[in-house]
């Protein structure tokens, strides 16, 4: 279930930094029907599996449930990273994103075009989730139907995307309220750090609540089992909001869970299956597994992992995306393939933030996962003096779940490693102070590293490490034979943006003049070379005469708000009022909607400085 999780956040990555080449403005030909006809060949291969698989097992190919259970998750792993694939083919190749380019309301909001791709990718998962039930359905009992199946995996799912939907939708809201200084300070490093850190605090308290409503979560009944829950819960002196029945998959999963960091938001959840088939002493060791991972402070971890995983992109975002851009490799394959350079690079830095991605959540975070689950598991003895009951709940699992004990996991150590370790602190109570020992050590490591990484991405973008990786771009750059054409210059561009952004106005202004060489009539570089000499803020470097000439050479290609508060900048440092006024009144009505009240200020500085 947990992996589903993964598919979602790698669906999202997939999206968020797929880019099309400049001049690009229109899908290909027909690129909705062939869209259409790829999710048809997709499910009809989805139904030829599983038809396959089904023969198969009423041929008794399978020895016993767990080989058809591991064999069933085989086929929906490989059919699920099929579908990321034919998804960034959508993305990539069909670029489907340019089917809503001229709808203004997702200008507004860009957050509903990501989440109408999401459910594009959710689409996908549902033909693999229906397909599978013909082979799945004899897992379950007879009470959970097709339905319950697919709209449990998708109750699952949605939770990881919860954060993110929320967290840009407010974005989206703040860019168009009549708030310009909030929407500047968001726009700082600084400020998209405090939005991001206060919004996954505020998730991470409040979250739980919003998960077990999505969930349909039900205050458990009182009966004998739930008072058995609550004397755990007062034994070790643990607080929460409320115990919820989970009708995961109609019940029927025999599991257990917490969520939420503060009490009041802390919840314990059982499923009906597990009720019913543990003893009291069992209850007992269960819900001591899952009080231990409040106890150990897990949650709290867990939430810093997730903030530790935005630090590193965050830092490495910029510096990343430049290496990648300067890469003559890709370039040339992009030549190779007669395919744009900048699609090229969004394929490129997808596909290694999906790795990254993978690596950290998948391998990192799982490796922390299985240790905190057995170090829960060793909490049943602070609880109850001996393992015994967790024990044999593990072996009731087997039995009733069909799945192999030594089946490997991810997230959690198999049952049967579980168990072994288990008698093992059992016949040496000293392994549980030693693994607690090896989780300390390797938070502490965790943490070192992470202040490391931090450390180094912000010198790489704030610190003396730009000056270096600016030199080093641009060297490389100098040394290579660049071609003479147009797509050359969005390199030394990109420099250039670099460089102004981190006030290295020297290296901004070569790079501009060295993108104006290759190019005599590139917009993005006499705009931006022109404002450079009419506004910085180092007298040296500004220059009236060329910042004139080149804001007029840019407006003759064009009369795009930017050009013109471009140019209205040029004339005012030329003291030329009226061109000056002009210019920013007519940059101020061509604006769009978000950028109004920029412009709508531009033009009272204007205003202003030529009374003045």
């Amino acid at each position: 279930m947990f992996t589903n999780f993964i598919y979602f956040l790698t669906a999202l990555i997939l999206y968020t930094t797929c880019y099309y080449s400049e001049g690009v403005y229109n899908t290909p030909d027909n690129a909705l029907i062939y869209a259409f006809l790829v999710i048809v060949i997709f499910a009809v291969a989805c139904r030829i599996s599983f038809k396959r698989l089904e023969k198969k097992d009423t041929g008794k190919f399978f020895k016993t449930k767990t080989e058809l259970d591991h064999t069933l998750n085989s086929y929906i792993f490989k059919l699920s990273v099929l579908a990321l694939v034919v998804y960034g083919i959508d993305l990539y190749y069909f670029k489907l994103k340019l089917l809503f380019a001229d709808y203004k309301i997702f200008h507004l909001f860009p957050t509903l075009e990501a989440v109408i791709f999401l459910m594009l990718f959710l689409i996908y998962l549902i033909i693999i989730w229906d397909s599978a039930w013909i082979v799945q359905k004899q897992f379950f009992p007879d009470t959970v139907k097709r339905k319950d199946f697919i709209l449990s995996n998708i109750s699952f799912s949605l939770p990881a995307l919860i954060p993110w939907f929320l967290l840009s939708i407010i974005a989206d809201i703040i860019q168009i309220l009549p708030f310009p200084a909030l929407s500047d300070f968001l726009s700082t490093a600084l400020g998209e750090i405090a939005y991001i850190m206060l919004f996954l605090i505020a998730m991470a308290i409040f979250g739980p609540f919003l998960i077990q409503k999505l969930w349909r979560c039900k205050t458990l009944e009182y009966h004998e089992k739930r008072e058995i829950i609550e004397m755990t819960c007062e034994k070790t002196d643990f607080k929460y909001a409320d115990i919820l029945r989970w009708e995961l998959f109609g019940g029927t999963m025999i599991t257990a869970g917490i969520m939420g960091l503060w009490h009041r938001f802390r919840y314990l959840l059982v499923t009906p299956a597990l009720m019913n088939l543990l003893e009291d002493n069992e209850i007992t060791a269960v819900i001591s597994h899952e009080i231990g991972h409040a106890k150990k402070k897990h949650l709290y971890f867990y939430v810093f992992f997730f903030a530790g995983y935005m630090s590193c992109v965050f830092f490495l975002f910029d510096p990343l995306m430049l290496l990648i851009y300067s890469s003559e490799t890709l370039y040339n394959f992009a030549l190779l393939l007669n395919a744009g350079h900048d699609s090229m690079i969004s394929i490129a830095f997808s596909l290694i933030l999906v790795s990254v991605f993978l690596l950290y959540f998948r391998y990192v975070f799982g490796f922390f996962m299985r240790n905190f689950e057995r170090q829960a598991d060793t909490y049943v003895f602070s609880v109850m003096g001996d393992s015994w009951s967790l024990i044999t709940t593990f072996y009731k699992i087997i039995k009733y779940s069909g799945q192999s004990p030594d089946k490997p996991n991810w997230h959690h150590f198999s049952i049967s490693e579980r168990i072994n370790f288990l008698k093992k602190c059992q016949t040496d109570p000293s392994e549980i102070q030693r693994h607690d020992r090896k989780i300390y050590k390797i938070v502490l490591g965790f943490i070192f590293a992470l202040i490391l990484v931090c450390v180094a991405g912000y010198s790489i973008n704030y610190g003396k490490g730009s000056q270096y990786l600016n030199k080093y771009i641009a060297q490389k750059v100098l040394k290579q034979d660049f071609r003479i054409n147009p797509e050359n210059t969005k390199l030394y561009g990109m420099i250039g943006d670099y460089s102004y952004n981190h006030n290295e106005y020297k290296n901004a202004e070569s790079a501009w003049q060295n993108a104006l060489t290759a190019d005599p009539v590139n917009i993005h570089a006499l705009n931006n070379l022109a404002w450079l000499y009419a506004t910085c803020e180092d007298t040296a470097i500004r220059n009236k005469d060329k910042a004139y000439e080149l804001a007029s050479k840019a407006l003759k290609i064009s009369q795009d708000s930017y050009v013109l508060d471009t140019y209205a900048e040029a004339c005012l440092i030329n003291q030329f009022c009226t061109e000056a006024i002009n210019a920013a009144t007519k940059a101020w009505e061509k604006s769009s909607v978000e950028k109004k009240d920029y412009y709508k200020n531009q033009y009272r500085k204007v205003k202003q400085n030529c009374k003045n």
